[in-house]
């Protein structure tokens, strides 16, 4: 595989808080060492699923402070550091920088379909403000109303030489093959991650780097072990663990968005962590939580 400055499993890790929304760091401390031991290659903070959405600006920093201390160097750390508000974003990867994150994640602005050259200025005015940090887009057209195209991607890369990796959220394989051709034909180590579970072997045979996504934080032996066995040249084990991980995305439609749900996941897995969540969202409802119960254990990740 190619020289990647971030690879593997990294998955978007929840944020934990307690019963009156307030960041709680026992709880994440719990999740981040449960996960470590079980092998991922890094953790990003503060993207969609760590609700970094409903979250003030300082209290994104909070959390960013205290989860990169926490993990104390064991794996690298991305921090989630976009917004619509590109002074914000500067801000928040500037801090991140400063804590000693190892890399940002930015997702581009949602709210307003920006022009290419706004866009642009958007993305090379944080890789410019944090120079000598890894940088990882993070597209997500569904959410943010605009799509990073492979074309796109491969001028910003050529621009900004901290620009290492792409997060690909959406439902589209010509879509993931279509960026890592494009973009490896400028940088052969751009990291193209993909954001859905099941795309991830279709990912690491179009020469991607690995996978962040959300079943890492409840079932992590599904997408490292596809993963490693995929590295060590076992095709068969890791399309053996890879068939589980076709079946996950049927958990994250019983909510949206379904926060909540990768919470009771997690809980219902075995970690003893809080299931709160920001609003608008609300806890996972009766029916859905018996659902999800019944899918965990058809994977057989819960008995």
């Amino acid at each position: 595989m190619a020289d990647f400055v971030f690879k593997g499993v990294i998955p978007p890790i929840s944020t934990i808080f307690d019963e009156h929304c307030k960041f709680d760091p026992k709880g994440q401390a719990k999740l981040i060492d449960f996960l470590i031991e079980r092998g991922v290659d890094g953790l990003f903070f503060l993207g969609s699923g760590g609700e970094f959405t409903q979250m003030s600006a300082e209290e994104r920093k909070e959390v960013a402070a205290q989860v990169i201390a926490q993990v104390a160097g064991r794996v690298p750390v991305l921090i989630g550091t976009g917004s619509p508000n590109t002074r914000e974003a500067i801000d928040l990867s500037v801090h991140a920088k400063e804590q000693g994150a190892d890399g940002i994640v930015v997702i581009n602005p949602y709210y307003w379909h920006l022009t290419e050259d706004n866009l642009r200025t958007y993305f090379t005015s944080i890789a410019s403000a944090v120079s000598g940090l890894p940088m990882v887009l993070y597209n997500f057209p569904a959410l943010t109303g605009q799509d990073l195209t492979p074309q796109f991607v491969a001028s910003l890369v050529q621009e900004c030489p901290n620009i290492v990796g792409i997060k690909e959220t959406l439902d589209n394989i010509g879509h993931l093959t279509e960026m890592n051709r494009v973009v490896h034909a400028v940088n052969p180590n751009f990291a193209v991650f993909c954001g859905f579970d099941n795309h991830l072997l279709t990912n690491l045979l179009a020469g991607g780097a690995g996978v962040i996504s959300a079943s890492g934080n409840f079932a992590p032996q599904f997408t490292v072990n596809t993963y490693q066995n995929f590295v060590k040249g076992d095709f068969n084990e890791a399309c053996k663990w890879h068939q589980y991980l076709l079946q996950v995305p049927r958990a994250y439609g019983l909510d949206s968005p379904f926060v909540n749900v990768v919470k009771e996941a997690t809980v219902l897995c075995g970690l003893d962590i809080p299931t709160n969540v920001l609003p608008p969202t609300m806890p996972l409802k009766p029916e859905a939580k018996a659902q999800l119960k019944a899918l965990l254990t058809e994977l057989g990740l819960i008995k």
